[in-house]
């Protein structure tokens, strides 16, 4: 029986390449996604999976989805909290609006879908939650403090949640991306790439399928002794 995956946030970038990886090994791969109807279904369609539309910082949106997803595929096997954006400026002069609607979605979606599924992974004793964190939320970043502390929460959500489940056969773990060439680091110009990929040993920026390649790791068996753990995928940049 094929496993089953939630992804959230997977109409583009990371998620739609976790999707991808996803589908390409055998899963049932629901893509989540709030408002790029047509990019969410267009992957769809390529990868065989299905869309669905929820905003994961709503708590009962983020349980029928789960519900729904249950009641079509009977399980869900892994969990990829990828859902977020990015709120850059100046701290003191970032809307309150603004800062609240980033931890809505990037914390407490997290929390939400994580909530959601929990129980039916405890039942099954098994599971492989996954959350997407960013080496901002390890070191921090000028300009991105909502950001940074928003993905640091991810970071303390992991440790003490796999800690707490860690007896009922689930693993949770994170992953903090670097520098990845997505719709988040389209605001960079060509110049300032350049500049930051000479802070990169590596040299490069890095892949959306840098990312997917890790969390299927981390929701493979050969992963199973693994619960707890911050994965830096960034090239050397933090370290």
């Amino acid at each position: 029986m094929p496993k089953t995956v939630l992804v959230t946030g997977a109409s583009r970038g990371i998620g739609a390449a976790c999707a991808e990886i996803f589908a390409e090994n055998g899963f049932n791969v629901i893509i989540n996604y709030n408002n790029s109807k047509e990019k969410a279904e267009a992957l769809a369609e390529k990868t065989g999976g299905l869309a669905y539309k929820c905003d994961v910082s709503d708590p009962d949106a983020a349980g029928k989805m789960v519900e729904d997803v249950i009641q079509k595929y009977g399980k869900i096997d892994v969990l990829v909290n990828n859902a977020g954006i990015s709120v850059t400026g100046v701290f003191d002069l970032v809307p309150d609006e603004d800062a609240k609607r980033l931890f809505d979605i990037n914390v407490f979606g997290t929390l939400n879908c994580s909530k959601k599924v929990l129980p039916y992974m405890l039942k099954r004793k098994y599971g492989k939650i996954i959350n997407i964190s960013s080496m901002w939320g390890q070191t921090g970043a000028s300009c991105e403090v909502h950001y940074s502390a928003a993905k640091a929460a991810v970071i303390g959500f992991t440790k003490a949640l796999a800690k707490e489940v860690g007896a009922s056969g689930i693993n949770v773990n994170c992953v903090a991306p670097g520098m990845i060439m997505t719709d988040m680091t389209s605001c960079y110009t060509d110049e300032e790439v350049e500049e930051i990929k000479e802070d990169i040993p590596l040299g490069r920026c890095g892949d959306p399928r840098d990312i997917a390649e890790t969390v299927f790791f981390l929701a493979s068996e050969k992963a199973s002794f693994i619960t707890g753990q911050v994965i830096g995928v960034n090239g050397g940049m933090v370290i």
